[in-house]
């Protein structure tokens, strides 16, 4: 079995489930009255069910399955690190912030409807996270340790503190280190999140293994963020469904800006050989976690 057998068979099944378990769980008109907006919840499942990579539900899937969690137990995880992302993506294309017209091939959020019911989506988008996660099978220390870590890293601490440090880096030269903490905050913070989720699904994960496993999400998550400033620079607007050269033109800091195309790519790569390092000793089966590493720095958009 090739990694490029598992990603094209596996990842199809598992993005097929979570577009089942987030359709699911996402308000509908079974759950309007008189005191509920029409109008938010339609622009809720707009946002959250538009496709997308899925990345981050498929890293919980993975780890999770990796340790022998049963399927049913990650779903409320993967569901609640896609609705934060998908907050995360609704207040970031709004004027205020990065003011794009584009998401996944669709007109962002704002657009569709506008900044008002946007900025209510994330709101609501976030919330619901957070209850979803609570909505599970699992002891009751092991929720409080999910609730904790997905609290943190969507945090000021984490996602939501790098984006706070990009909006404050437009127009100015960063150092490489700097960057790295900023990307390692807005993009990595959300993935490192799900591939402790999946595996704190598991009663009782093993310290050491857990330790190799935040050192494979922090790579893949920083390895992420490369990808994305190097296609940014060279994939176009069609392929990547969202704006090309929207860094560029925001004057924003990349990786390319600072080191060069070529080694920006070559730097990629490298963080993807020190992920898949970590999973060489890990007592259980790791094709897929492996094979989404390679998928990060090989993706076209």
């Amino acid at each position: 079995m090739t990694d490029t057998f598992i990603l094209s068979n596996w990842r199809q099944q598992r993005q097929l489930r979570i577009e089942q378990a987030l359709t699911a769980r996402l308000p509908d008109n079974s759950h309007l009255s008189q005191t509920t907006s029409n109008r938010l919840v339609e622009a809720m499942r707009y946002s959250c069910l538009n496709g997308g990579k899925r990345m981050r539900a498929l890293l919980v899937y993975a780890t999770g399955e990796a340790l022998g969690v049963d399927l049913d137990q990650l779903d409320a995880p993967a569901c609640a690190v896609e609705m934060i992302h998908a907050y995360s993506l609704v207040h970031d294309d709004m004027p205020i912030m990065d003011n794009d017209d584009l998401r996944r091939g669709q007109p962002t959020c704002h657009k569709k409807y506008d900044d008002a019911t946007a900025l209510l989506v994330g709101d609501a988008l976030q919330s619901l996270a957070f209850e979803t996660l609570c909505e599970n099978n699992l002891a009751t220390d092991q929720l409080c340790q999910m609730v904790k870590t997905l609290a943190q890293q969507s945090g000021v601490l984490g996602m939501a503190g790098g984006q706070a440090i990009d909006l404050e880096s437009v127009g100015k030269t960063l150092t490489l280190d700097t960057l790295q903490s900023m990307h390692q905050l807005k993009t990595g913070a959300l993935i490192c999140a799900s591939v402790r989720l999946g595996a704190l699904a598991f009663p009782q994960i093993d310290n050491a293994i857990l330790a190799k496993l935040d050192k494979y999400a922090q790579c893949i998550g920083l390895a992420f963020q490369v990808q994305d400033d190097v296609l940014d620079l060279i994939a176009d607007t069609d392929t990547l469904g969202k704006t090309q050269g929207a860094d560029l033109a925001l004057n924003k800091p990349t990786y390319p800006a600072l080191m060069g195309l070529a080694v920006a790519q070559q730097k990629a790569i490298d963080l993807r050989d020190e992920a898949l390092a970590q999973l060489d000793d890990l007592p259980f089966n790791t094709q897929a976690l492996a094979a989404l590493a390679s998928f990060v720095v090989q993706r076209s958009h």
